[in-house]
């Protein structure tokens, strides 16, 4: 059984990863190269090499509900979609609630982790990190990688003739963090995911005019859903996984199509994916369509070649007088502390079991929290992971032999092409309320619904036809917590509270309505039988 347990990285994944390392008795040790936690959503205003960076502006994607960990809701003053400093903030009040900062040495950077001498009987790892100059190394009996895949800039510049001659500015998304600069600028900002989109919306407010130029397209989510209530509460509930995994896919592909069009139609706005029947991640924008429709934003297709000054697209049309390129065009792999066997990617397929385990070690004290890309938030999906997998750690559960992973391996790589495409970006895709199930299945936590229908039928609904949040993974099993019932019957006063911020007379409205319903029933009876008497 492992005991002393090295986490890389105190991010998101460390945080929870170190939770869980205690909730089971284990020994972390967490190594942070900066010196604070909090990780990606930690904003700065200078960028660092080898830590991810964001855009002052940012928000979350995922709704508060369906983002916080499985028995530390957030406060219910906090807004719905959080800016980057209010999730901080709720990082800090967990580290601080769970005691966690005590196990974290700061400004540590890990220099390699590598097998000891008797890995095949022990397991363990040496793990040589550097401070303020200084070389240590240490031994563990099991190392959780949470350092992140938001990183290592991906600029494809051989795809884009001409880029040498360019005179303008051209810079990755990572190095953008206002609009401050970029004022009466033309600007083209390649690519088309979430931070294409932000990046685009923001700029186009400032500067003399903006193109977004997408090889493939993408379907647009604005963050409100039906009722006004957050899109993943209403889009992530295993009523909705379950139609999606049973009708057949042509029926799920026009489902899909109706529901992204029903805010506006793609195709007249140019942004229809290339192939809109793939289950690709969809870009969360609320201003993005209104900025089209102004003209501040325009959609181009691919770059197929750069002058001194202007685009050729792919099309045949050019754009003259551009200033600034921002390439948005995501992040590659990179864990320069572990020998490249270990994690590396293989015909657009990641060699991991789950996304976490290297199948190919004689013992699995190696894994890699948070290197997956969820449909929904990755908050509770990494907790899931760490959850299992510090159980595996402490031997309470197994993995199965080095060729049932390798198939299963295979396997979901087949699954994940057929629903999400080839595409470089979508080689961590994954279903989001499926993988959550399958976590909770390997450690005991996943709600038995079919018991749940006889003993408990309110709550079973809820579970079924209701968001599908982290609160339903500590129902049952090991880490049950005994308030996870009410935070499911109360989630609802939680979204409504930040809200509700002006006090309005309801009651009375809702009479009044009452009423007029009343008086419309009475109103056809009554018509009905005065046409009875005339017959």
């Amino acid at each position: 059984m492992a005991k002393k347990v090295a986490v890389i990285g105190a991010g998101v994944s460390g945080l929870i990863s170190l939770k869980c390392c205690v909730d089971e008795g284990l020994e972390p040790t967490c190594f942070e190269k900066t010196e604070d936690i909090g990780g990606l959503w930690r904003f700065k205003e200078n960028v660092e090499d080898g830590r991810a960076s964001i855009y002052q502006s940012v928000i979350t994607n995922t709704s508060k509900e369906m983002s916080c960990f499985s028995d530390f809701p957030m406060p219910e003053d906090f807004p719905n979609f959080l800016h980057n400093s209010k999730l901080l903030e709720y990082f800090r009040i967990f580290a601080k609630n769970f005691d966690l900062l005590k196990y974290i040495q700061f400004q540590t950077t890990v220099l390699s982790v590598r097998k000891t001498l008797d890995f095949s009987s022990s397991g363990q790892w040496v793990v040589v990190t550097e401070r303020n100059g200084k070389e240590q190394s240490a031994v563990f009996d099991a190392v959780m990688v949470c350092s992140g895949h938001h990183i290592v800039p991906n600029i494809p510049l051989d795809s884009f003739p001409g880029i040498q001659k360019f005179k303008g500015q051209y810079f990755h998304s990572r190095q953008y963090k206002h609009p401050e600069g970029f004022e009466r600028k033309r600007i083209l900002v390649i690519g088309m995911g979430n931070s294409a989109s932000d990046i685009a919306v923001e700029l186009s407010k400032k500067a003399a005019q903006v193109f977004i130029s997408t090889r493939h397209g993408s379907w647009i989510l604005g963050r409100i859903s039906e009722d006004g209530y957050p899109w993943d509460m209403v889009y992530h509930t295993r009523f909705s996984s379950m139609l999606r995994n049973v009708l057949p896919r042509k029926v799920v592909k026009w489902m899909t199509e109706q529901q992204m069009n029903r805010w506006f139609n793609h195709e007249n706005y140019g942004l229809i994916p290339q192939n809109k029947y793939l289950m690709k991640e969809p870009v969360l924008n609320d201003d993005l369509p209104s900025r089209i429709l102004c003209g501040a934003v325009k959609v181009k297709s691919r770059v197929k070649e750069l002058t001194e000054t202007s685009a050729i697209f792919e099309d045949g049309t050019v754009e003259e007088n551009i200033d600034v390129i921002v390439f948005a065009t995501g992040y590659t792999f990179s864990f320069p502390f572990l020998e490249d066997h270990l994690v590396k990617v293989e015909n657009n397929k990641v060699l991991l079991y789950k996304y976490m385990f290297p199948p190919h070690l004689e013992k699995s004290t190696l894994v890699c929290i948070g290197l997956i890309q969820p449909l929904g938030s990755i908050f509770p999906t990494v907790e899931l992971q760490a959850r299992w997998v510090t159980r595996i750690f402490k031997g309470l559960c197994t993995l199965p032999s080095e060729r049932t992973m390798m198939a299963d391996i295979i396997k979901r790589n087949e699954k994940r092409i057929d629903l999400f495409g080839e595409s470089q970006s979508q080689i961590l895709q994954t279903n989001y309320v499926d993988y959550l199930d399958e976590l909770a299945l390997e450690i005991g936590a996943k709600p038995d619904l079919l018991s749940l229908l006889f003993k408990d039928p309110k709550l079973a609904m809820k579970l079924y036809f209701g968001p599908c949040n982290s609160y339903q993974y500590r129902l049952v099993g090991p880490g049950q917590w005994k308030e996870a019932r009410s935070a499911i019957f109360t989630q609802k006063q939680r979204i409504l509270k930040p809200l509700k911020t002006r006090s309005l007379k309801t009651s009375s409205t809702f009479l009044v309505s009452f009423l007029l319903k009343i008086l419309g029933l009475l109103t056809v009876v009554a018509a009905f039988f005065f046409q009875l008497q005339w017959f």
